[in-house]
């Protein structure tokens, strides 16, 4: 292999949504990967977002302070290589100027060929999982929605409150939390939208779900190992798991919010949700089917997080073709690194964004002087 000018394979592409014609808003996470923006766009004026077609990727220039625990090495480097004060920048020159190994296009084609296996795999499992949550989702609405008239109610059927069938309480704050998961933090911390990071102590243990306390609201994820409950989620358990689920998943979250600058919701106002309460033996038929689905559902998404690991090797295999000393352009600070680049596939910091793409467009919500980046073919 030979070292090559990162800079003579790609440029920076800058399509503004000036007619409005896309409205596939999405951010960029420190995975850097694109996901939903939770901005509220009300009165925004998107046509002066940039625009992210297939093929391209997004570079964000502003680099992550706590970037020194188990980060790529390509993160470490641009981290190394960033200035500024209250924010470090890693500018367009300096990736420009970043010098990779590049292997020959033959190996180049076969490790594309063996990560688009993998994300294909990835792909179909993601579908089989909304297939099956929607299945899920049509037996509760057959059993407990559709064409039942809360007035005249089956035998052993009531009204009542969410919190009759349910034990509802709120998170802790998490003082001591890393981003990143190593023998100290090995505990995920769940937050309103998701993990948010990785805590040295857990405060559950068991099978729950959590719904966002204040901020991100509406959202409800499930959770069954030791875990660490931060304070803006609202932690619910039950003996009939997956009604509550199904329930949390139905309301409307606008109607029951409350708070001037941010909303918020509080234990008293879901444990008053008002919601039907069947009979125990037709609650713990639903759980039975319910919870059958789930367990395969569970048994894909661990799969992909398998085939996300092989992924992530996948793309290190780039860089253990060969093992090369320093480029001599560089001097001690900078210093070339191992990680992969090429005509394909781009470095660890930008691949993951790059191959992650969803085939439209999409509205990328980037700092000031970022730049969408495309790899030259």
């Amino acid at each position: 292999m030979e070292y090559k000018r990162l800079g003579d394979y790609i440029r920076e592409v800058n399509v503004r949504n000036r007619v409005l014609k896309v409205t596939n808003l999405l951010g960029l996470s420190i995975d850097k990967r694109f996901i939903p923006s939770i901005a509220n766009t009300i009165g925004t004026d998107m046509s002066s977002y940039k625009i992210v077609s297939p093929t391209q990727f997004a570079y964000v220039p502003v680099t992550s302070r706590n970037g020194d625990k188990s980060r790529p090495e390509f993160d470490r480097y641009a981290r190394f290589h960033s200035h500024g004060s209250a924010r470090e920048v890693f500018e367009w020159e300096e990736l420009c100027d970043v010098m990779l190994p590049i292997p020959s296009i033959t190996c180049q084609r076969e490790i594309v060929s063996e990560y688009e296996t993998l994300t294909n795999r990835i792909h179909l499992n993601e579908q089989m999982i909304q297939k099956l949550e929607a299945t899920a989702q049509a037996l509760y609405r057959k059993m407990f929605v559709d064409n039942i008239d809360k007035e005249n109610l089956p035998n052993g059927w009531r009204m009542g409150t969410l919190g009759e069938v349910a034990k509802i309480n709120s998170g802790k704050t998490c003082i001591n939390k890393s981003d990143v998961k190593d023998e100290n933090y090995q505990y995920p911390v769940a937050g309103a939208s998701g993990i948010i990071g990785f805590s040295s102590t857990y405060n559950y243990d068991e099978k729950l779900m959590t719904t966002g306390r204040v901020g991100t609201l509406g959202v409800v994820n499930r959770y069954n190992q030791k875990m660490y409950m931060a304070d803006n989620v609202l932690v619910v358990r039950s003996h009939f798991y997956e009604y509550c689920y199904q329930v949390l998943n139905s309301l409307d979250y606008s109607e029951i919010t409350k708070g001037g600058v941010q909303s918020l919701i509080t234990q008293t106002d879901l444990n008053d949700i008002a919601t039907i309460i069947p009979s125990d033996n037709t609650l713990d038929e639903f759980e039975e089917h319910s919870s059958s689905i789930y367990t395969f559902v569970e048994i894909k998404k661990r799969e992909n997080l398998k085939l996300t690991e092989l992924q992530s090797l996948l793309l290190a295999k780039m860089g253990q073709y060969e093992h090369l000393p320093i480029s001599p352009r560089f001097s001690r600070r900078r210093h070339s690194i191992s990680a992969p680049m090429d005509l394909y596939l781009c470095t660890d910091a930008f691949s993951k964004a790059c191959l992650n793409m969803q085939a439209k467009s999409a509205i990328i919500t980037l700092p000031r002087r970022n730049g969408c980046l495309r790899v030259i073919q």
